[in-house]
């Protein structure tokens, strides 16, 4: 028997209420909204509308799927991230709002260059480009499939033509050039700390979520190379863990480089670690 989107959404709100999920009535008016093919903040003006039998079944799903904690992003297909919206499958990380402050730090700086390790969605990369119309972009990850998504995202924000991509283990496949900026968001995690993430962050690629060694393994093998493929005053910018800012400074200054800048999330952790090669 079909149901008004109104009562569909309280059964909806006390399932994932139950299930522990945060933010139950607004996942239930994203969902819904998902469902009926338009934005949330029209549902209210839905609320007596009967679902038919198929948006029901679909409305469901969504819910089922919401209560076992599958990330809400994995079940509408995208994420708002900066300025755009990004398709998503589970195939790459969910990006996290706290990325956003590693764009915003860059976006400021002068680049006709970029590369991307570990690209994911290239929600990094691509947000760059979309800001800085001249520059062309790179976007390297050790997952086909996620280099199949990037692809997808670069031609939804109409940047193809001003980016490649290539399936690389960092450096491995990247060519013998030079780059004006260098990014990355790389598995941070310590291996210890996993079985304490939420359940939806276990939904994510392992592989992207932990280097299963120290959590720093990655930002060394990074920079031991980058200089490699920057320009002279290039810059390698990084987003850490909150309680990495000393760790991956010290791995810096032990690569040779210097200026090195930390930058605050809005919630006032260190999030974003900026530097340039210290030149001979």
């Amino acid at each position: 028997m079909t149901q008004s989107v109104q009562i569909a959404l309280k059964s909806a709100n006390q399932i994932l209420v139950s299930a522990g999920v945060d933010g139950a009535l607004r996942d239930s008016r994203i969902l819904m909204a998902f469902v009926l093919g338009f934005e949330p903040h029209k549902v209210s003006f839905s609320f007596d509308s009967v679902l038919n039998a198929s948006q029901e079944a679909a409305f469901t799903n969504c819910i089922e799927r919401r209560a076992l904690r599958e990330p809400l992003s994995y079940i509408v297909g995208y994420r708002d991230f900066y300025e755009n919206r990004f398709i998503l499958t589970s195939d790459v990380l969910d990006p996290r709002p706290e990325t956003e402050q590693l764009v915003s730090h860059v976006i400021g700086e002068n680049f006709d260059t970029v590369l991307d390790l570990g690209t994911g969605s290239g929600c990094i990369l691509l947000s760059l480009l979309a800001k800085q119309p001249s520059a062309q972009g790179l976007g390297v990850d050790l997952s086909a499939k996620a280099i199949a998504v990037a692809k997808l995202n670069a031609k939804k924000l109409k940047v193809s033509a001003r980016v490649q991509w290539r399936v690389s283990n960092w450096f491995s496949s990247v060519p013998n050039t030079k780059f004006d900026l260098i990014v990355s968001n790389p598995p941070y995690i310590h291996p210890n700390a996993m079985a304490a993430l939420s359940p939806e962050v276990l939904y994510e690629p392992e592989v992207a979520l932990t280097d299963y060694d120290d959590g720093l393994s990655h930002y060394r093998q990074i920079a031991i190379r980058a200089h490699e493929f920057l320009v002279t005053d290039g810059r390698l910018v990084f987003e850490i863990g909150c309680d990495q800012e000393d760790a991956v400074s010290k791995i810096l200054i032990q690569n040779r480089f210097s200026d090195i800048v930390v930058i605050k999330d809005l919630d006032n952790h260190s999030r974003v670690v900026a530097c340039r090669p210290l030149n001979p």
